[in-house]
């Protein structure tokens, strides 16, 4: 077991010369200890374990080197040809249920501002003399837009209940039917 490790200590130790000589310097020594601290963690799971610790550290260093090499050689933008596992889109992110609603929020804070801004120009005269007092101005876009929020959120849940009801009373299923000809 103790030759087992001296060996992928070796290996890794060699391994670490594909990277450029100023990052080997710079991180050599701390990669080699972070190896070795976590080698002597996973011996102690049993050699399968080990061995598949060694062969993924490995190659994880020969792809950092290939990346560290790609990077001298251009800029970080050479990297936007070879996408990395931590800026692929993951297909099990939804967002929360509250989404919807803040959004929604914010868009009437919006509208909000827009017509009181539009209401305090409306209200200033063209001319120079002093601005007197600020009369506010009923807003008419406001109102439109919760109807035509609230109409679609209407139309949205009474088509769900109705593919709710059809689901739930198999009318869905009659189209699977056939009829013999007499």
């Amino acid at each position: 077991m103790l030759a087992g490790s001296m060996l992928s200590l070796i290996l890794y130790r060699h391994a670490l010369r594909l990277y450029p000589t100023c990052y080997r310097e710079r991180f050599g020594e701390e990669m080699l200890a972070l190896f070795r601290e976590l080698q002597a963690e996973t011996a102690a799971k049993g050699i399968i374990a080990e061995s598949v610790f060694c062969v993924c550290e490995t190659a994880g260093v020969v792809a950092g080197a290939l990346r560290e090499h790609w990077r001298l050689l251009g800029s970080d933008s050479v990297w936007l040809w070879f996408p990395t596992r931590r800026f692929t889109m993951r297909t099990e992110f939804r967002f929360p249920k509250t989404t919807p609603v803040l959004m929604t929020i914010i868009l009437a804070g919006v509208v909000l501002a827009i017509q009181r801004g539009e209401a305090i120009q409306r209200s200033l005269p063209y001319a120079n003399p002093p601005v007197g007092p600020i009369h506010p101005v009923h807003s008419t876009l406001l109102p439109g837009v919760v109807y035509g929020l609230a109409f679609f959120y209407a139309a949205g849940l009474i088509g769900w209940a109705i593919l709710f009801a059809m689901h739930r009373s198999g009318v869905h299923r009659l189209d699977e039917t056939s009829v013999e000809p007499k």
